[in-house]
């Protein structure tokens, strides 16, 4: 008997025999990869590496269950690691585990507001630029594998300044390109078994069985441990307390919210499915919650390893939930065996994402689009680089609306004629609103015109407050002059407007016997007079 499973895609995903094992070893494949990943982002933050691996598994596990994208992974991300790292260092992390909870509690929150639909306010430029940006961003993180520990300066055994001595980097080197090239030849011989897992077990097997002395995940920390523990954070109950931790919270949440349902589209796109932002929110924010009173440093999606599941043919919650159980299983039961794990393996891996991820076409198309669509996409590919994605996201968006507003604002013109009464006719065309307002007062001619002016918005409308004042400031011109302003075809909502301005408006608003009707607009006009 086969179960339709979650998604709505073009035809349902059965759970079959097949379907469960690629779901299985996608999940095992990502568990994999998040290992290195969570202890480098615990190292970044300042915090023992178990605690970026039990917010990978509380964080993965929570949002596989009930998050509004399956297929989609989360867990610690160097996103918000960066942004912790001086609580920590300040506070101590009792107060990362109260800004997590706080955080969690913020996204709830969003969530429950269906905020989440305010993604699709994201333009496509920018979502281009989010996803090279974050490619650039892990190939970069990837390089710190190639260079030597940097001891007490580097942080934990964390990556220093110098490069491998040459032998080992060579070796490094090759592991790498042999573990790429599994990946990209596999899927031409089979599908049958993801090809990032068979790259890591392959090149595994060489390096141990050859005896290869080449850097393991245990030379970045042991990840032995057992199950995290229900932990109140030790903070004081205090407004000073939350005087410290909200601005925090309030960043960790705006940023982990931005890089989930950015994720969120990407993946839906690749999979051609839909999913549920305002859903996902709430997911994040009950995960980030959990993880904050079990010891955890908080997180959100992670397209890197989004990408892996994706492109091992994961496409339902079966593999979220089984990589979350098996990073908890390695942690308690399998830690040497992972250990053993060569770190070339799991670059090779995160190399392979980084060529996935970015999106190749866009420097193709660069020079066939909109230039401002080409800065905007260069200029939240370099912030997202060099500052963080919730900046380049917020200054992407900006730079796209200003330029809509600029577009908007030159297209407003209008085309004049005479009534049956004799009164001229301005026929207004594109939006009033405060682009605009300038354009629009050039328009008219107050000192020549007689005395009924009509102003016809019938394909035209006023969008905001600042237009509001633009035909204020135009009505008061024509009163000066003991001429009479008519406004005539206001849509509904250019009425509401008009009338919650109240006594600011002092011009005759003509009401039109019926507003559906165009042909009302003929017999007031004579065309042959009309010019633009």
């Amino acid at each position: 008997m086969t179960v339709s499973a979650e998604g709505n895609g073009p035809a349902p995903i059965k759970y079959t025999p097949d379907r469960i094992k690629i779901e299985l070893l996608a999940g095992l494949t990502v568990a994999l990869a998040l290992v290195p990943e969570a202890v480098a982002f615990a190292f970044v933050a300042g915090v023992n590496p178990l605690v970026g691996l039990y917010a990978a598994f509380f964080i993965g596990l929570i949002t596989a269950v009930f998050g509004g994208r399956p297929g989609m992974i989360s867990g610690a991300t160097g996103a918000l690691a960066v942004v912790m790292v001086s609580l920590v260092s300040d506070h101590g992390v009792e107060y990362l585990f109260a800004t997590v909870v706080l955080m969690g509690i913020m996204q709830v929150i969003f969530g429950a507001m269906r905020w989440g639909k305010f993604i699709r306010m994201v333009p496509h430029p920018v979502m281009l630029g989010f996803v090279n940006g974050l490619a650039i961003v892990i190939f970069l993180a990837q390089l710190g594998q190639f260079k030597m520990p940097g001891g007490e300066a580097g942080g934990h055994g964390m990556a220093g300044g110098e490069w491998l001595p040459v032998p080992d980097l060579a070796l490094m080197l090759g592991l790498v390109g042999l573990t790429m090239a599994i990946i990209w030849l596999l899927p031409k011989v089979t599908k049958a078994f993801p090809a990032p897992l068979a790259a890591i077990l392959v090149v595994s097997a060489i390096v141990i069985g050859l005896g290869l002395d080449t850097r393991s995940v245990g030379d970045l920390a042991s990840i032995s441990g057992g199950l995290p523990e229900f932990h109140i954070p030790m903070v004081p109950l205090t407004f000073e307390t939350l005087e410290i931790i909200f601005p925090y919270a309030l960043i960790l949440s705006a940023i982990g919210l931005i890089e989930s349902l950015l994720t969120h589209n990407l993946v839906s796109e690749m999979t051609e499915t839909k999913g549920g932002a305002s859903k996902e929110c709430v997911a994040q924010g009950a995960a980030n919650i959990v993880t904050g009173f079990f010891g955890g440093m908080g997180g959100c999606a992670m397209i890197g390893q989004s990408m892996i599941n994706v492109k091992s043919g994961a496409r339902t919650r079966i593999a979220g939930i089984s990589a979350a159980l098996f990073l908890l299983s390695f942690i308690l039961f399998a830690s040497p065996l992972i250990e053993q794990i060569p770190v070339a393996a799991l670059v090779g891996v995160m190399f392979m994402v980084v060529v996935g991820t970015f999106a190749w076409r866009s420097i193709r198309i660069m020079s066939r689009i909109p230039l401002n669509d080409a800065i905007v996409i260069v200029t939240v590919t370099l912030v997202t680089v060099f500052s963080d994605l919730a900046v380049a996201v917020v200054v992407g968006v900006i730079m796209s609306a200003l330029s809509y507003a600029w577009n908007a604002a030159s297209r407003i013109h209008a085309g004049v004629g005479v009534s049956k009464e004799g009164w001229k006719v301005y026929r207004l065309e594109g939006p009033l609103f405060f682009g605009s307002t300038t354009g629009f007062s050039e328009l008219f001619d107050p000192q020549n015109d007689p005395d009924d002016v009509v102003v016809d918005f019938i394909n035209s409308r006023v969008v905001d407050h600042s237009g509001l004042e633009a035909i204020d400031a135009l009505a008061t011109k024509y009163q000066a002059l003991n001429k009479r302003l008519h406004l005539r075809h206001l849509s509904p909502d250019c009425k509401k407007l008009l009338e919650k301005a109240g006594d600011m408006m002092e011009v005759s608003v003509l009401e039109d016997p019926d507003y559906e009707i165009a042909v009302d607009y003929g017999k007031q006009f004579r065309p042959e007079r009309l010019t633009s």
